[in-house]
């Protein structure tokens, strides 16, 4: 425990009995006006990545949900520690909050790869995240994080990240053959995806990705979003851009809080901080759609990026390959547990939502013709 987390625990059990004693003496204004208590949290992103500007939808609404008694400290990757290592920093108390995705650490433990980048079994990313909250998925996150790993933290998902694209490459590529032998940047169970597709994969932060591709460490890359690509310079090294693919189809931002923070605050702070989740979750979409679509059309317009749908074939190819890896990772108790509730919902949920659903691209095609084929 650090001494950090005690003077925290000492501030939030003493500022109640104080307040308490407060009110017997002095108005109301007095006692609204101590203090707040600052919150340090820190994200996975550069400075200037648009998932910052999303994270700070999450601190605006905390803040002032909380009638200005929480002050949320944003820091950028890098200010405290490194993308890859908020859960540690989080876990120890050097940061009571983070802002992430959970393949960030898979290297500590591959189920981590199942709550944002694991197999997609049909279901979209709206339908993973409802797993998350109504399918059992939030209880098997909190058994792999505190009772698996010990780990001292809360973790809830938010946003439902459109599917991310296959990525960045300097030729065009139609087949498996083509990607086969290139060196190539992703995260989370994604790598060994590719990797067994007979690509040469690296995992990097978003903000190193662009100076490994200058450099040749890579040949070609993904990170998530029209946005965030064009901001960290994707189309000053590369010019075909894949849309729609199964390596990462299903991912949402990763909140994480250190356990002794949360359990300390007061109940009505406490539900803000996670409620703060959900109510973030719908500005991150409605930001993210009105930013992405923009930025894709300013990529073709203003950069001459050719976008592409990533071809059939190599679909067809991951498909199969998340098979095999599936079969693989079963040998593990807990990642099959996580898989077999992943696969009961999806079965019901999407067969639901794929019957009910109109086809919107005739839709689309009747009211822009022509729109898709440009």
């Amino acid at each position: 425990m650090s001494d950090a987390s005690v003077t925290r625990r000492k501030f939030l059990r003493g500022g109640a009995v104080v307040a308490g004693a407060a009110a017997t003496s002095l108005a109301a204004p007095a006692v609204l006006a101590q203090s707040p208590l600052v919150v340090k949290m820190q994200t996975s992103w550069p400075a200037s990545d648009i998932w910052m500007d999303m994270a700070r939808q999450y601190v605006e609404r905390v803040e002032q949900m909380s009638g200005g008694r929480l002050k949320i400290d944003l820091l950028p990757a890098g200010a405290v520690v490194g993308a890859f290592q908020v859960i540690d920093a989080v876990n120890d108390g050097v940061l009571d909050a983070a802002h992430s995705v959970s393949a960030y650490w898979y290297g500590k433990n591959k189920a981590s790869s199942l709550f944002g980048t694991g197999p997609v079994f049909g279901g979209n990313p709206t339908t993973m995240l409802s797993w998350f909250y109504q399918g059992g998925g939030r209880e098997l996150y909190r058994e792999l994080t505190q009772d698996n790993m010990g780990l001292n933290i809360v973790g809830l998902l938010g946003f439902p990240m459109p599917a991310q694209p296959l990525g960045w490459f300097k030729n065009p590529v139609e087949t498996v053959a083509d990607i086969g032998g290139l060196k190539y940047r992703t995260v989370g169970l994604a790598a060994d995806l590719m990797q067994s597709m007979g690509m040469s994969v690296t995992q990097l932060p978003g903000g190193e990705i662009v100076p490994a591709m200058e450099r040749g460490v890579i040949d070609a890359f993904e990170f998530n979003n029209p946005s965030s690509d064009m901001r960290f310079g994707a189309q000053d090294v590369a010019k075909n851009y894949y849309l729609g693919s199964y390596h990462q189809a299903s991912e949402a931002f990763e909140f994480l809080f250190n356990r002794d923070f949360m359990e300390d605050l007061d109940d009505d702070l406490r539900a803000i901080m996670e409620y703060g989740v959900e109510a973030a979750s719908t500005a991150n979409t409605a930001f993210a759609l009105d930013n992405y679509s923009a930025d894709l059309q300013k990529l073709q317009s203003e950069s001459g990026v050719t976008v592409h749908q990533t071809p059939k074939e190599i679909l067809a190819a991951q498909l199969e390959a998340w098979s095999e890896m599936i079969t693989e990772l079963e040998g593990d108790p807990f990642i099959k547990k996580v898989l077999d509730s992943q696969r009961e919902w999806v079965e019901r949920v999407t067969y639901y939502e794929i019957l009910n659903a109109p086809d919107y691209r005739l839709a689309y095609e009747h009211f822009f013709p022509g729109k898709l084929d440009s």
